[in-house]
C-alpha cells in the first residue's frame, strides 16, 4: 500500500473528511443504509445566533455527536436536529449597543420596523459564523432539518401554542407584581433573576412618633408606598391592633395603614412587624390580595420615584433612600441601624438591580387545574385522560415516576425543589425582537369582543399587542416544533417524538429543561424526552470559571487549529463526569493530540506490515497471545458498549485507551513482530487487521476524523460512520488471560532487573526460568518472553541460582538473569525486602482468619479467598527464602 506519514496532520484531512460525511447524506436518517426500525433522536440545544463557539458549546457538541454516532452504528435511525436561538434580550441589547456606538441613536429613534430589520440582518450574518463553527466540531447533525427559534415554522408553532394554552385556561393576562429590569426595560421570569451577595443596612423606624408599631426594612424608599403593617396574629404585643386603620403623614406623604394578621410573619425577626408594600413585593402583593389592600406604585419603570412618592418624586432609588433616611433621622423616627447580609436581586443579563413592579402581563398558570389530554401514541403513565391536574403536578409526576430520568440523579432533588416553589410564569417581555404576542385589541369594542387571540381578526381598528414572548416560550416547544408540530399528521412527529435524550449544561435545568417538560405535557400529553443528561461547566486548570477579565479563556477553534478536532473532543469527554465541572488546559488537549497520533501510528504499523483482507469475523487464534488479545478485545468491546449505553462516556474512553495503548500496542503488536517470522504469518496479520478494524469502530464516536481516515487507508469504500458497531465477539477466554498475565508478570520482572542494573535495552541477556508447575506454559511461550525481554537465550532448568546471576521472583517462578559483570547485592536486598513484605502480609491474613468476628460474619467464599491468598504468599516466600539460602 501507499506510504503513510509518521505523524497524523489533522489540518490536512479534516475538511475533506467533513465534506465526505455531508455529501454522503447519512446525517439524514432516511438516507442511512439498511433497514432501521428504532429511532434515536436528539434536539441540539440551540446556541445563540449572535454568539461564537465556546467551550460550553464544544462539550455539548462532543457529547451529543458521540451519542449520535454510537447509535447510528448500532443500526438506529439516528436524528440530531441542529438549530439556533434568536436569544431575544441578548441579541436586541447587542444591536442597540452597536447602533448607539456608531450612530448615537436608540431603537425608539429608528422605530420598530427599521430597528427589527437591523436586528434581523445582524442575526443572519452571525448565523453563518456559529453554524460553520458547529460543523468544525465534526457534528453529524441533519442540516436539512435545521431550525431557528424565530423562523416562520416556529412562529406558527408559537401562535398555536399560545392559542391552545389560552383555550385551556392556562394562559391569562393579569396585573401583578413582576420582576422588572430598568436597564433592559423588560420583565424577567423568576429564574432569570440572579442574586448577588453583599451587605446593606437594616433600618428600624416608626411611621410617626405616635405610631404604635416599629418596623424594620432594608428599603426605606419603598415605605412611602406602604398600605398596611402585617403582624403575626398570635403575637401578644400587636394582637389588639389587628383590624385598625391608622392614618399618618409619613415625611409629607399621606398614608393609610391597616394592621393585618398574617401567619407568614416571623414574630421573632426584627420587631415582628412587616411594612406591607403591595406594589413592590410579590410577598406583600399576596398579603394585599388576602386583605383587600390597595397598591401604590412609588417606583417607575425607569427606576425613579413616581409622583406618589411626594417630595422624592424623580429621584433614583438610591438617591431616594439616602434622602428618606436623612429625613427620618432629622425628625427622630429611626430607632436603630445595623449592617446585615443581603442577596441583592439582579438581572441575569446585565446585572442591574431588579425592581418588583406591578404590570399588566401574560402569565402561564402552573397551579390551575385543567383536564389532562393524554397522548394517543405515548401516554403518560399514572394519569388518566381527562383527569384534573395542574402543570406543576404533571411536571413533578413524570420525573418522580421515572418517565423522565435525570443524569446525574442528584439533580432530581434540585428539580423538585424548583417545581415545588414554582409560581405562574410571566411569559411576556417589553422588547421588540422576538415572537410578538398573538393577541389583537380593539379600542372601540368591549368585553370578549375587544380582543382576539391566535390570529389577526378581520376588519379595521385592531392593534396587536406590542410585547413579545419570553425566549423560553419558543425554545420550550423545541422538541416537537422542530418535528412538524402543530401538524399532528407530520411523519417526523410520529417517528421521532418523544426524543431520546436531552443533553445540556446543568446551569439551564430550570431555564429550558423544565419549560420543555411544561410545554410538552400541556400541548402533547407526553414527555419531550426520556432522559436528561447534564454536563458540567468547563473551567481552567485552576478550577476557575473562564472569563475575559481573568484572561483564561480557551478558544475551542484555536485548539482545533493547533491540535485537531479529535484531540479537543477527547479532552472534553475523557476525565469528565455528568453534572460535574471539568478542568481544561492546553496541556490536556496536547496530551490527547499525542494519543491521536499514537492511534495513527498503530494503524500505520498494522496497515504497512500486513497483507490480505480484513476479516469480518474473528480469525481462529493460533497462539496464547492470539487468544489473549481476542479475549481482551471482546471484553473491552462488551465493556465499552455497556458504558456508552449508560452514558458513562469518560469511563468508556478510559477503558478503550487502556486497551489500545497498554494491551494492543505495548504487548500484542510487539509479540506479533516475532509471530510474523513463523511459518504462518497470515494468521497474525488477520488478527492484527481484525483487531484494528474493531478498535477503529469503537473509537469512532470519540475520534471521528482520524478513525475515518484510517478506515479509508484500510481500503474500505463505505464510511466508518455507517459501519456496524462491533457485536458480541464471543471469544472471552479466562484461561488465556490468566496465562498471559503470568507471561507478562515474568517479562516485567526481567525488565525491572534490566532497569535496576542499568542494562542497555538493546543488549541481549541470558535468562533461566525455574518455573516449576508452570514450566510447560513458559516453554510454549519462550519466543514471546525472549522477544519482549530481549533475551538471546531462555532456559528452563529447575535449579538453584548461580553466583553470577541476579535473582527475581514472579509468583512461583524463580527468574535468574545472567549478569557476569554485576554484583548480587542489589538483587539480594530486593529479595530480602520482598520477603519481609510477604511476612507482614501473611501475618495480617492469619490475624484476620483468627478473628472469630470476621469468620463468623464473612461469607464462606470470602474466607476461602483469604486462605488462598495466604497459600499463594507462602509459596512465594518459600521460594525467596531458598534463593537467599
Amino acid at each position: 500500500m501507499a506510504e503513510m506519514p509518521k505523524a497524523y496532520d489533522p489540518s490536512a484531512h479534516e475538511d475533506a473528511i467533513r465534506r465526505r460525511w455531508e455529501d454522503s447524506g447519512y446525517f439524514t436518517p432516511e438516507k442511512l443504509p439498511g433497514k432501521r426500525t428504532e429511532s434515536f433522536t436528539i434536539v441540539m440545544p440551540p446556541p445563540n445566533v449572535t454568539g461564537t463557539l465556546h467551550m460550553g458549546h464544544a462539550v455539548m457538541l462532543a457529547v451529543e455527536d458521540l451519542m449520535i454516532r454510537f447509535e447510528r452504528m448500532r443500526g438506529k435511525r439516528a436524528l440530531w436536529i441542529p438549530g439556533t436561538d434568536h436569544a431575544a434580550i441578548a441579541t436586541q441589547t447587542k444591536v442597540e449597543k452597536l447602533i448607539m456606538e456608531k450612530e448615537k441613536k436608540t431603537r425608539h429613534d429608528l422605530g420598530r420596523e427599521a430597528f427589527l430589520k437591523r436586528v434581523e440582518a445582524f442575526a443572519a450574518e452571525s448565523h453563518d459564523t456559529i453554524v460553520n463553527q458547529v460543523r468544525m466540531m465534526g457534528s453529524s447533525c441533519d442540516w436539512s432539518r435545521e431550525a431557528y427559534t424565530l423562523d416562520a415554522a416556529r412562529g406558527e408553532s408559537v401562535n398555536e401554542a399560545f392559542q391552545q394554552l389560552y383555550d385551556m385556561g392556562l394562559l391569562y393576562r393579569g396585573d401583578r407584581v413582576i420582576n422588572w429590569c430598568p436597564r433592559c426595560a423588560s420583565t424577567l421570569a423568576d429564574d432569570e433573576v440572579e442574586y448577588k451577595e453583599g451587605e446593606t443596612t437594616l433600618y428600624t423606624f416608626r411611621y410617626a412618633k405616635d405610631f404604635p408599631i416599629a418596623i424594620a426594612t432594608t428599603r426605606p424608599e419603598t415605605k412611602v408606598g406602604d398600605t398596611a403593617v402585617a403582624v403575626n396574629p398570635e403575637d401578644a404585643r400587636y394582637k389588639k391592633f389587628i383590624g385598625q386603620e391608622i392614618r399618618v403623614d409619613f415625611l409629607g406623604v399621606p398614608l393609610t395603614l391597616k394592621i393585618v394578621g398574617h401567619r407568614a410573619v416571623d414574630a421573632g425577626f426584627g420587631t415582628g412587624a412587616l411594612g406591607v408594600t403591595p406594589a413592590h413585593s410579590q410577598v406583600d402583593e399576596q398579603i394585599a390580595r388576602e386583605n383587600d389592600l390597595p397598591a401604590l406604585q412609588v417606583i417607575g419603570e425607569d427606576g425613579t420615584m413616581t409622583a406618589l412618592a411626594g417630595a422624592y418624586a424623580g429621584l433614583s432609588v438610591l438617591e431616594a433612600r439616602k434622602r428618606i433616611v436623612a429625613d427620618l433621622k432629622q425628625v427622630g423616627l429611626i430607632e436603630r441601624e445595623e449592617t446585615v447580609g443581603q442577596n441583592l436581586s439582579v438581572c441575569y443579563r446585565c446585572g442591574t438591580p431588579v425592581e418588583p413592579l406591578p404590570k399588566l402581563q401574560w402569565f402561564i398558570a402552573v397551579n390551575t387545574h385543567f383536564p389532562f389530554a393524554q397522548s394517543k401514541r405515548h401516554p403518560i403513565q399514572g394519569i388518566k385522560d381527562g383527569q384534573e391536574v395542574t402543570l406543576k403536578e404533571v411536571m413533578s409526576h413524570v420525573v418522580k415516576t421515572g418517565q423522565i430520568k435525570i443524569v446525574p440523579e442528584r439533580f432530581e432533588k434540585t428539580y423538585f425543589h424548583w417545581i415545588d416553589n414554582l409560581r405562574d410564569w410571566c411569559a411576556s417581555r417589553q422588547i421588540w425582537f422576538g415572537h410578538r404576542i398573538p393577541v389583537w385589541y380593539h379600542s372601540e369594542k368591549k368585553g370578549d369582543d375587544a380582543y382576539a387571540v391566535g390570529a389577526p381578526p378581520k376588519g379595521s381598528g385592531w392593534q396587536q399587542d406590542g410585547d413579545t414572548l419570553d425566549t423560553w416560550f419558543s425554545s420550550g416547544l423545541w422538541t416537537f416544533s422542530t418535528l412538524g408540530w402543530p401538524d399532528e399528521k407530520a411523519k417526523d412527529l410520529a417517528t421521532y417524538h418523544p426524543t431520546s435524550v436531552l443533553e445540556t449544561g446543568y446551569d439551564i435545568l430550570f431555564f429550558w429543561i423544565a419549560r420543555m417538560i411544561l410545554m410538552s405535557v400541556a400541548l402533547r400529553g407526553e414527555v419531550p424526552f426520556k432522559e436528561v443528561y447534564l454536563h458540567g461547566l468547563v473551567r481552567d486548570e485552576q478550577g476557575r470559571k473562564m472569563s475575559k477579565s481573568l484572561g483564561n479563556i480557551i478558544d475551542p477553534l484555536d485548539m482545533i487549529a493547533k491540535f485537531g478536532t479529535d484531540a479537543v473532543r477527547l479532552s472534553l469527554v475523557v476525565g469528565s463526569t455528568p453534572g460535574n465541572d471539568t478542568r481544561l488546559s492546553e496541556e490536556k488537549v496536547a496530551g490527547f493530540r499525542n494519543f491521536t497520533n499514537k492511534l495513527w501510528n498503530i494503524g500505520r504499523y498494522v496497515l504497512t506490515t500486513t497483507s490480505g483482507e480484513t476479516p469480518d469475523e474473528p480469525p481462529a487464534p493460533k497462539t496464547l497471545a492470539d487468544r489473549w488479545i481476542l479475549s481482551r478485545l471482546a471484553v473491552t468491546q462488551e465493556k465499552v458498549t455497556a458504558l456508552l449505553g449508560t452514558h458513562q462516556f469518560s469511563a468508556a474512553g478510559e477503558a478503550l485507551r487502556d486497551f489500545t495503548w497498554s494491551e494492543y500496542a505495548d504487548w500484542y503488536l510487539e509479540i506479533s513482530k516475532g509471530q510474523k517470522q513463523d511459518a504462518d504469518p497470515a494468521s497474525t496479520d488477520a488478527i492484527l487487521r481484525f483487531s484494528l478494524a474493531t478498535l477503529l469502530k469503537l473509537w469512532h464516536p470519540f475520534m471521528p476524523f482520524v478513525t475515518e481516515m484510517l478506515w479509508k487507508e484500510m481500503g474500505e469504500k463505505e464510511l466508518i460512520m455507517v459501519a456496524d458497531w462491533p457485536d458480541h465477539i464471543g471469544l472471552e477466554d479466562v484461561i488465556a488471560e490468566r496465562e498471559m498475565q503470568r507471561v507478562q508478570d515474568v517479562v516485567i520482572a526481567i525488565r525491572n532487573v534490566r532497569s535496576e542494573h542499568k542494562i542497555n535495552p538493546k543488549q541481549e541477556i541470558e535468562v533461566n526460568l525455574a518455573a516449576g508447575s508452570e514450566r510447560e506454559l513458559f516453554i510454549q511461550n519462550a519466543a514471546a518472553v525472549s522477544d519482549l525481554a530481549n533475551a538471546c537465550c531462555v532456559a528452563f532448568d529447575d535449579r538453584e541460582k548461580k553466583a553470577e546471576e541476579v535473582a527475581a521472583v514472579s509468583g512461583a517462578v524463580q527468574i535468574y538473569v545472567f549478569l557476569p559483570t554485576v554484583g548480587d547485592e542489589k538483587s539480594e536486598a530486593k529479595l530480602t525486602a520482598r520477603a519481609e513484605e510477604l511476612e507482614r502480609y501473611i501475618a495480617l491474613i492469619e490475624g484476620k482468619l483468627a478473628n472469630e468476628e470476621f469468620t463468623g460474619k464473612a461469607p464462606p467464599a470470602v474466607i476461602e479467598k483469604e486462605k488462598q491468598k495466604r497459600v499463594t504468599a507462602a509459596e512465594e516466600l518459600d521460594k525467596i527464602r531458598k534463593q537467599l539460602g
